[in-house]
Parts: C-alpha cells; sequence; structure tokens
C-alpha cells in the first residue's frame, strides 16, 4: 500500500457525495487523521463514504499525517479544525497547559498490539526488550504512550530501549524485516499483514476490552475526534453536525458485517488482500462504540497509564471532565 502523507480526501479517497449538492452551500472543516488507512480510523472514512457529512450540511476535508502527535500539532497551529486520533493526547495536552476535548469517542480499546520479530525468539515478555529497538508510529504518538508504560509495568527503564519512529505499514514491515527493529506497536491492517508475512508474532495485544484491562488496569479509550475546546465553544451547531455524522457512522459499523462496510471502502485500503482486511475487521469490530460516548471509568484508566511514566501528568492536577464531552453525541439524532 502506498504511503499516506498529507492526503486530501477529495483526491486520495475520490469519495461519492463529498460534495454537497449544487446550489447549497456547506460548510468547510478540515480534520487530520493519524493514519488514514488504520482499521481503527474507520468511523471517520465511513462518515464520507456514506456521504453523512454531507447530509450533515459539512464539506469535510480530511487529511492524514503518519502519527497521532503530528495531526495533534497541525491542529494547535491552526492547519485544521480537529484530529481523529488518540484520546489520551487530551489529557497530556492538558497537562501542558492545552484544552482540547473528545466529542466523539470512537473506541474503548487501543486496538493496538505490540508485536516482536519472529527473527528473535528470544523476545517471549515485555522485559526482554531491554537493549533493543522498539518501533512506534512515531516520537510523542500514543503508540510511543503505550510502549513507555509497558516497559515501565515491567521493571524496565526507558532508557533500557531506543525507541524508533517507524510510521504504519510499508515501513513499518520494512524495518522489522531488515532488523532496524526487534519489536512495534501497531494496528490493523498492519498486523494481519505481518503475520502473514511470518514476520512478526504477538506479545501483547490490546484489541479486546479483555486484552486491555490485562495489560493497562481497564478500558482505553483511543480513537476519537477531539478539538480545541475554544473552537469547539465558539462553534457548536458544526461540532453538532459532525457528532451526528460520526455517530451514524459508528451506528452503521453496529449493524453490519465487516464484509458489508469493507463494501464502502476504497480498493486502496486492501493491501495484503481483501479477505486479509475483512476478517481482521471481523475480529476487531467491537472495539468501537455504538453510540460514539466514553467508556465509564476510561478517562481514569487513560489517566493512571499516563501518570506512570509522564511527569507532566503525574504533577498535574488533570480535570478529566474538562478532556472530553458527551453532550453531542447525546443529541445526535
Amino acid at each position: 500500500m502506498p504511503q499516506f502523507g498529507r492526503l486530501c480526501c477529495g483526491l486520495a479517497l475520490a469519495l461519492a457525495g463529498v460534495f454537497p449538492a449544487f446550489g447549497a452551500r456547506a460548510e468547510t472543516v478540515s480534520l487530520m487523521v493519524g493514519g488514514i488507512e488504520k482499521q481503527i480510523y474507520l468511523p471517520v472514512v465511513l462518515a464520507q463514504r456514506l456521504g453523512y457529512f454531507r447530509e450533515a450540511g459539512l464539506d469535510v476535508r480530511i487529511l492524514s499525517e503518519p502519527a497521532g502527535v503530528e495531526a495533534a500539532d497541525e491542529m494547535l497551529a491552526g492547519a485544521v479544525q480537529g484530529v481523529i486520533g488518540f484520546y489520551d493526547h487530551n489529557i497530556e495536552l492538558q497537562s501542558l497547559g492545552k484544552y482540547t476535548e473528545s466529542v466523539v469517542q470512537f473506541s474503548g480499546v487501543p486496538g493496538e498490539v505490540e508485536l516482536v520479530s519472529t527473527a528473535h525468539p528470544e523476545l517471549k515478555a515485555i522485559a526482554d526488550l531491554r537493549g533493543h529497538h522498539v518501533g512506534v508510529t512515531g516520537l510523542g504518538s500514543s503508540t510511543d504512550f503505550l510502549t513507555e508504560y509497558l516497559l515501565v509495568k515491567a521493571g524496565l527503564k526507558l532508557s533500557d530501549v531506543t525507541p524508533v519512529p517507524v510510521g504504519a505499514g510499508d515501513s513499518l514491515i520494512a524495518a522489522l524485516q531488515q532488523d532496524q527493529v526487534q519489536a512495534a506497536m501497531t494496528t490493523e491492517p498492519t498486523i494481519s499483514r505481518l503475520m502473514a508475512l511470518g514476520r512478526a508474532r504477538v506479545l501483547v495485544d490490546l484489541r479486546t476490552l479483555a486484552g486491555t484491562r490485562a495489560a493497562l488496569g481497564g478500558p482505553y479509550p483511543s480513537a476519537c475526534l477531539y478539538m480545541e475546546t475554544s473552537w469547539v465553544e465558539a462553534h457548536h451547531d458544526t461540532v453538532q453536525s459532525l457528532a451526528t455524522a460520526l455517530v451514524r457512522a459508528l451506528h452503521f459499523i453496529a449493524t453490519h458485517s465487516a464484509d458489508e462496510i469493507a463494501e464502502r471502502m476504497p480498493p486502496d485500503f486492501f493491501v495484503g488482500g481483501r479477505a486479509m482486511y475483512v476478517a481482521a475487521l471481523a475480529s476487531g469490530k467491537g472495539m468501537f462504540t455504538p453510540d460514539g460516548r466514553m467508556p465509564a471509568g476510561g478517562p481514569e484508566t487513560v489517566l493512571a497509564v499516563l501518570s506512570a511514566f509522564m511527569p507532566a501528568v503525574k504533577a498535574g492536577d488533570v480535570d478529566l471532565s474538562r478532556t472530553y464531552t458527551s453532550a453531542f453525541v447525546a443529541a445526535a439524532p
């Protein structure tokens, strides 16, 4: 699959129904995604493909960066109005004095896996990663956060491993194959591609609630739409339209099979084959919330995880109630 740089949905997705009907005036909103091809971010692509944004009166421009931290930087710089990324950034940013909030929560678990190279059978546990190179999508990304927590929980110091930003997809696969990294945190469809190639095996699985509870201590809300609080307060109607479209997409995911959902996806997303994509989605569909609401206890788990290795979060007085809102999804028809 070709690597996605900054990617406008009008060009990269070639989506039918992106533009409003002739004579209608739609509001333009730009959203940055931390890797548009990742299944964890499926709801935003699906909302676009199904025409839900257009029907809500919006012309949504979807752009993509390899890692969520880069997407957050774009939003804070004013280049985009919102980010499709991980909820944990809202807690980190508040600890740094910047207020953002999740307005639609896509999932209650990370949907990520810590993989290790099959060329290194000696790596049987997180503690065995001492002295090795570990891949993350980007430094300061959510995969970086999760990796750091797993290391600390296993009794390692962060300096015991070398984090390497390798992105996802082809670049991550190449890094493992060339032994530039011996382990990496990634998501679908990259997980299935590596497993099919026989290049990696699962060390820690965060795709299910059971696996997430075991590794992180509880539900870990991850993929979401988050925006600066000041922008949300100044553009209530626009945020409501976004939330309505995304909740419709989440409902579609909950009520349709993986095969039916795949029918709506761009062919470019089926790297490794459509059957592989469908199988991965079928097994991982349960990560998505049916209504965009924040899972109970989720913010507390995320705060505890970040506090374990992030001094600013541990030392700060984070107000979790200001890191998300359920008002917009509750008002979605």
